[in-house]
């Protein structure tokens, strides 16, 4: 969950809602200077799905004492966070083996940039379970011919690359981050930073601009919460007739 803070009250965004917005910024990726998205179908959806494993934990939040408010995704225990990204993989192995391989890659991503010097031991068999899991994945997606096009090692580090940029920029616009800079974005022939500027109320530049149209606009939706809370079942009473609110985004050239 994410907690956008509006005057006296915040918005609390679901993992998977931010997801949807990763997937809208996904379908509207791509022009001369940033290239296509391939294979698109899966990609957007990998973008789209990639927070599947939290939908359930986000139904009804926990209350973090120290704040009297829901418990954000980053304030989860470290258990509890590699549990659900283990599961993510499995619930969208349904529907794509390249979406999963996408989703596993993105969770693998988020923990293996610690110092492995320091980071705690119950990384380790994360590390080495999403790695297995994405061996099996690639090897089954390369002795497809329909699909063996697109399991190039290059290809599919471009396409976990383009999934952390738009989970980023995603994060950035929910949470209000702007100025924010995107690195090593995946370009044509190269990567390149992107700069995320301020420019007006729920309005946001890009420098340089890597969508398709010449503006854009994205909503995502969250539920409105007001107070603070002292006990779940304070948090439970107000979740259960906070509103939902719409939160639409816009996004324009640097």
């Amino acid at each position: 969950m994410l907690l956008r803070a509006e005057g006296d009250a915040v918005i609390c965004i679901g993992q998977p809602a931010h997801a949807w917005l990763s997937g809208q910024l996904a379908r509207a990726w791509g022009n001369e200077r940033f290239g296509s998205v391939e294979p698109r179908e899966e990609v957007c959806l990998g973008a789209e799905q990639h927070d599947v494993g939290m939908a359930a934990a986000d139904r009804v939040p926990a209350l973090n004492p120290e704040t009297g408010l829901p418990r954000s995704f980053v304030e989860w225990p470290l258990a509890e966070k590699l549990a659900l990204w283990r599961a993510a993989p499995d619930l969208l192995l349904p529907q794509s083996r390249y979406a999963a391989l996408l989703t596993s890659l993105h969770g693998h991503a988020l923990y293996a940039r610690e110092d492995p010097a320091t980071r705690d031991p119950a990384i380790e068999p994360f590390l080495a379970g999403e790695e297995a899991r994405q061996a099996g994945l690639l090897a089954a997606l390369r002795a497809d011919e329909a699909t063996a096009a697109w399991a190039s090692d290059a290809l599919v580090a471009r396409n976990q690359r383009l999934l952390w940029t738009w989970d980023s920029l995603s994060l950035a616009l929910c949470l209000a981050w702007p100025p924010h800079t995107l690195r090593a974005v995946p370009a044509v022939g190269a990567t390149i930073d992107v700069e995320v500027l301020p420019a007006g109320e729920r309005r946001v530049a890009l420098d340089p601009w890597p969508f398709a149209a010449a503006e854009l606009r994205v909503r995502t939706e969250g539920r409105r919460l007001t107070g603070r809370f002292a006990t779940e079942e304070e948090l439970r009473a107000a979740w259960a007739a906070a509103p939902w609110v719409t939160v639409e985004l816009g996004l324009e050239p640097g």
